[in-house]
């Protein structure tokens, strides 16, 4: 995959880069033409046993891509029969073009001369689905998520055009209710909704054909969402130079809590020696220290009980990184030690508590990053801590992906916006969408864990996007590797079998 394959195209877009297409000589009538052979091709590659096939079509030009895949479907020899939703007449351009070469029966699911659709699915042996299209903006009601209910509860294998019917392309949201889909065919390049939750779960696989546009056309529309894939950021992973030394991998600084909460911190610690920084400390009360003493031993320890003790500590320039939040505790003495940590110049990771303890007055942080524009600074907040911190912008309103980058705008930071879809955006616009990462990873103390490799990268030297989008997807690659029952202190562990299994992506010279 390269870096234009790792792009990810809203339905706004996807519609611009087939006008461009169209202006540069390719007919509409070509891009429908290949979009349904490849739908076909799905069909007689993934559902070879299939022979009586239901292609559902809407008026649009996702009903078009159908009628073009039910005709390539009966020249091979299926059983094909089509079902239209929507009057014919509102069929018109390249779909009215596709529909008037379908030679095959077409029963009508709409209006007084409607067929039962059950009948049709009990009749199939697999669905086409090319009901709507991805630019979907309005609930799916009445009649019509009927006929979906039915799809869904038929049992049989359902191939989408595009996006299943009911997910809105751009967010990955139900808009009322959705086909589920065991393959979904999509085109040029993927949207944001075939990987953001919950979309990705009705997309089943998702295959992406090449239908003929022209590669020329991301230059014009620059895009700026990403699928998180190794392409996007490999350039920046940090050497291993045969000649290098610890020093040249950073020296990484984690902020602990209190003696009865240093869990947190430990499990950071662990994870950003495993991913590369050269040194760790843990600055840590005095209280705290005989007991973090007590369970690490690469790690070395600094007293630091407050917040000129951070700044005493990070005045040492060979601490080029620092990461404060896990089980710091809230109130004045970590936001004390949070704008020590911002105005020190190091790279700074903030987590969990750095973040919640300034949901009252999330300006004085976003000040405190904006006084320093050119120093690194990523926040990791989870769904809560992101509310908590930018409660003025609408998560239900806005796709994850716009909303984590509308928070990056504000703040001045990367933020990683966690969960099962995360998300990294930056001030300069752009954002990646993560998609490597198993359901394991919803146990206590991972996000500490990431945390931590997040440090390990700015320690490094990694520009701040890059380290968090490098980060996320190596704690979802470190994470599968461990499997079922899997737990925060497995994770560290991990990562040099990660690393190992991954030597074009991080190789060891």
């Amino acid at each position: 995959m390269s870096l234009q394959e790792t792009m990810l195209l809203t339905p706004a877009e996807m519609y611009e880069a087939d006008r461009l297409a169209m202006a540069g000589g390719i007919s509409g009538v070509d891009l429908m033409r290949r979009a349904g052979e490849a739908v076909a091709d799905c069909v007689r590659r993934e559902h070879p046993y299939c022979r009586r096939v239901l292609v559902l079509c809407g008026p649009g030009n996702n009903g078009g891509d159908g009628f073009v895949a039910a005709s390539s479907l009966r020249a091979s020899g299926h059983e094909v029969v089509v079902g239209l939703w929507g009057a014919p007449d509102r069929l018109s351009g390249d779909a009215a073009d596709a529909a008037s070469k379908w030679l095959g029966p077409v029963c009508e699911l709409s209006g007084p001369e409607a067929v039962d659709p059950g009948a049709l699915l009990f009749a199939a042996d697999i669905v086409i689905d090319a009901l709507l299209g991805a630019g979907l903006a309005r609930p799916v009601d009445g009649v019509l998520a009927a006929l979906i209910d039915q799809v869904n509860n038929s049992g049989l294998p359902v191939v989408s055009v595009d996006v299943p019917s009911g997910i809105d392309g751009q967010s990955g949201r139900i808009c009322g209710t959705a086909v589920r889909a065991r393959d979904t065919v999509t085109f040029f390049r993927l949207k944001p909704g075939h990987l953001l939750h919950p979309g990705r779960q009705y997309c089943g696989r998702v295959h992406l054909a090449d239908i003929g546009i022209p590669e020329a056309v991301l230059e014009r529309i620059r895009p700026l969402t990403f699928a998180n894939d190794p392409d996007l950021w490999r350039a920046r992973v940090p050497p291993l130079a045969p000649d290098g030394h610890k020093y040249r991998r950073g020296h990484a600084v984690v902020c602990a809590g209190d003696r009865w909460h240093t869990g947190a911190a430990r499990l950071a610690a662990r994870a950003a020696l495993r991913a590369g920084a050269g040194l760790v400390t843990v600055a840590a009360e005095r209280a705290a220290l005989d007991v973090i003493a007590h369970h690490l031993t690469a790690v070395m320890l600094a007293p630091a009980d407050d917040a000129a003790e951070v700044a005493e500590i990070l005045a040492d320039c060979r601490h080029n990184a620092v990461l404060i939040g896990p089980a710091a505790g809230l109130g004045p003495q970590t936001r004390e030690k949070v704008a020590q940590c911002l105005a020190s110049g190091a790279a700074t990771v903030l987590d969990a508590d750095a973040l919640t303890t300034f949901a009252s007055h999330p300006e004085a942080l976003f000040d405190a990053i904006g006084r320093q524009p050119d120093r690194p600074v990523v926040m990791t907040p989870h769904d809560g801590e992101f509310s908590r911190l930018f409660n003025d912008i609408d998560r239900n309103s806005v796709a994850k992906h716009e909303a984590t980058r509308r928070a990056s705008a504000r703040s001045g930071a990367v933020v990683i916006l966690k969960g099962a879809d995360t998300v990294i955006a930056s001030p300069d616009g752009r954002a990646a969408i993560n998609h490597n990462a198993p359901p394991t990873l919803a146990t206590a103390g991972s996000g500490d864990v990431l945390a931590g490799i997040v440090l390990a990268f700015l320690a490094q030297g990694v520009p701040a996007f890059e380290a968090a989008c490098m980060a996320v997807w190596l704690h979802g690659e470190a994470a599968r590797q461990g499997g079922r029952g899997l737990i925060a202190e497995d994770i560290p562990e991990l990562i040099p079998r990660a690393f190992s299994e991954s030597p074009a992506i991080f190789p060891v010279l």
